[in-house]
């Protein structure tokens, strides 16, 4: 009874450890989405981007923390190209127009980072091996992933950080007051532009994070990109527009995969984890389709 007690705990804090790194992901869609009202169909590219980039980079014998920065600032400088080429012409659009354009940006990104460095399967070596770590119960015999939890505390820093940037402070105010009207933000001189890129910018960052993390675990190549399909029933879960509901939305998802796949999966069948989250998410949609966290719409007609 200790044993599956222990091994239960053991699958519930790695689905914990997982879910923390899928808040991340959502976390770039909820920012964007906050700053524009759009949800940005590219951010899947961008960590295809900001990986390859990253590796490419350490390929070239470049120093590790160097790399990084140099990294980070191709990630600044692609999101403020972003901005002034793409959103600034499009600003009083309608939202699917906006949409619409991601879906563009998506395939260009992709294409423009497998054309600029490569398309083939890269290793990535962070220095965080992937190896069982005993607990601190060690009598429980409890193992969890030292990859997870190393990953699991940089995502959550990095997350509890951007919230409170954006949720704090002249920033955030501004951010709030850009999410509520566009035009109405830009008349109180609130430039809306600064906020895009800002935000634009802080995807780019949580891009270059994400990609590096499941870069060691998955390998940089394409299908990276798909990781970013799984922040979509994290951000059903919490709310769009709330970095709370990422954060929450990401660690239910998290657990809930884990332990499926568990307890599940040799009732149900094999691959529950590959979509059981979309369930999930589908129930979300049915009866409380604006997420935990999410502000109901409601319009006058």
């Amino acid at each position: 009874m200790l044993m599956e007690l222990a091994f239960a705990i053991e699958v519930l804090i790695a689905g914990l450890l997982s879910g923390v790194m899928y808040s991340l992901v959502a976390l770039g869609f909820v920012l964007i989405f906050k700053a524009s009202g759009v949800f940005n169909f590219a951010q899947g590219a961008m960590v295809l981007f900001a990986a390859l980039t990253f590796v490419r980079i350490l390929e070239m014998g470049v120093n590790f923390w160097l790399a990084v920065a140099i990294a980070l600032a191709v990630m600044i400088l692609l999101a403020i190209i972003i901005e002034r080429v793409m959103l600034r012409p499009l600003v009083a659009q309608p939202v699917i127009i906006l949409f619409m354009a991601t879906i563009g940006l998506n395939y260009f990104l992709e294409g423009l980072a497998q054309g600029i460095w490569d398309s083939q399967v890269h290793g990535l070596d962070i220095g965080i091996p992937d190896v069982p770590w005993m607990s601190v119960l060690e009598s429980t015999n409890i193992l969890i992933s030292l990859f997870d939890v190393w990953s699991a505390v940089i995502c959550g820093i990095l997350v509890l950080l951007l919230a409170f940037f954006f949720q704090k402070g002249r920033i955030g105010r501004a951010l709030r007051a850009v999410a509520d009207d566009n035009q109405a933000a830009m008349s109180v001189g609130i430039p809306l532009q600064l906020i895009w890129a800002i935000v634009w910018a802080a995807a780019g960052l949580v891009a270059l994070v994400a990609g590096t993390l499941w870069g060691q675990r998955l390998g940089v190549q394409f299908s990276i990109s798909l990781v970013a399909l799984k922040a979509l029933p994290v951000l059903i879960l919490g709310g769009f527009n709330s970095i709370a509901g990422a954060i929450i939305g990401g660690l239910i998802i998290g657990a809930t995969e884990k332990l499926a796949e568990v307890y599940l999966g040799p009732i149900i069948g094999g691959g529950i984890e590959s979509w059981s989250a979309y369930f999930i998410a589908m129930l979300f949609l049915i009866f409380r389709p604006q997420g935990l966290f999410g502000e109901e719409i409601i319009e006058r007609v």
